[in-house]
């Protein structure tokens, strides 16, 4: 017996646990992985990065209300078309963004902290006037409600598996685009070095706007995802954001590598000690146990080595 709980129910427990923590991991490591191009690639700190997810779910949101209205045939395949919206509608606000605003605060991190601040409050009332304080929820095509049995006492739902297929699809799309695409070897480049970027042809302006953008849209995919598993508000995108720099400056930041396993070695203790604890208590185990990790490393995880 261990915490009056028996062998077999802990292993019940733990399986249930890990794969919570598996549908945890899947959002923090889609927020965290468009963090990572724009804090790690560009060094910009973008406090309004979880209004940009918030921007995808709303987007998702009235994509499902759409569907319901006028292609209610067609709802099916709502949720898909939603995916697609939501990274476009936050990777063009995004692009927008850092034209308008972030630009102009490069290499002035502490006015890029509080402008994107600034940003997020803005975006925050835009939301609440748009769409109330109250939560909204999307409803889901049929396919992907209920759940498959993996054991007699283990039911694993069908929205969160789709969570994961998701997550890995992104995971795998971004780490073609950064290391085996031409536009990726140029965002490298201006990373190593954006002097001799820009020497050599480069235009650093385009590749930080498509950056930014870009990362700004993997942050509406995980809007899109968020809504398959909670509701969305307005300020949602708050309870987020410091786990996502967590896991970014954990993983080491600019490491693909370091943010994925960040990602899951934080979700899955945050999981695992909700079960036994409370949910702010495991929360600030977690935080303490990463501080004092990172006092002893404080590069991270992984260290992308970066010639000076």
């Amino acid at each position: 017996m261990l915490f009056g709980y028996s062998l077999g129910d802990l292993g019940s427990i733990m399986a249930m646990q890990g794969f919570a923590g598996l549908i945890l991991f899947s959002v923090f490591l889609l927020m965290a992985l468009g963090l990572a191009i724009i804090f790690g690639q560009m060094g910009v700190i973008n406090m309004a990065h979880g209004e940009f997810m918030i921007l995808g779910a709303y987007v998702t949101y009235l994509n499902s209300q759409a569907f319901t209205a006028w292609m209610p045939s067609m709802f099916a395949a709502s949720f898909a078309v939603g995916i697609v919206f939501a990274f476009f509608a936050a990777g063009l606000a995004g692009m927008f963004v850092e034209w308008a605003l972030i630009r102009h605060l490069y290499k002035r991190p502490l006015d890029t902290l509080l402008a994107t601040w600034g940003l997020s409050l803005i975006m925050q009332q835009i939301f609440r006037s748009i769409f109330g304080a109250r939560e909204v929820g999307v409803e889901l095509p049929g396919w992907m409600m209920g759940s498959v049995s993996a054991s007699a006492s283990i039911d694993i739902p069908i929205n969160g598996i789709i969570v994961m297929v998701l997550t890995l699809m992104i995971t795998i799309a971004v780490y073609l685009l950064i290391f085996r695409s031409n536009w990726g070897k140029q965002v490298r480049a201006v990373v190593q070095n954006r002097g001799m970027a820009s020497a050599v042809g480069i235009d650093t302006g385009r590749v930080d706007r498509y950056t930014f953008g870009i990362g700004c849209g993997i942050a509406g995919v995980a809007g899109s995802a968020f809504t398959m598993i909670g509701s969305t508000s307005p300020t949602a995108g708050q309870l987020y954001i410091v786990d996502t720099f967590l896991v970014v400056v954990f993983g080491g930041a600019g490491s693909l590598g370091g943010t994925i396993a960040s990602a899951f070695t934080i979700s899955q203790a945050r999981s695992t000690l909700e079960f036994f604890l409370s949910g702010s208590m495991a929360q600030v185990v977690v935080l303490l146990a990463v501080v004092g990790i990172l006092m002893l490393r404080p590069q991270g995880l992984f260290v992308l080595k970066v010639r000076r």
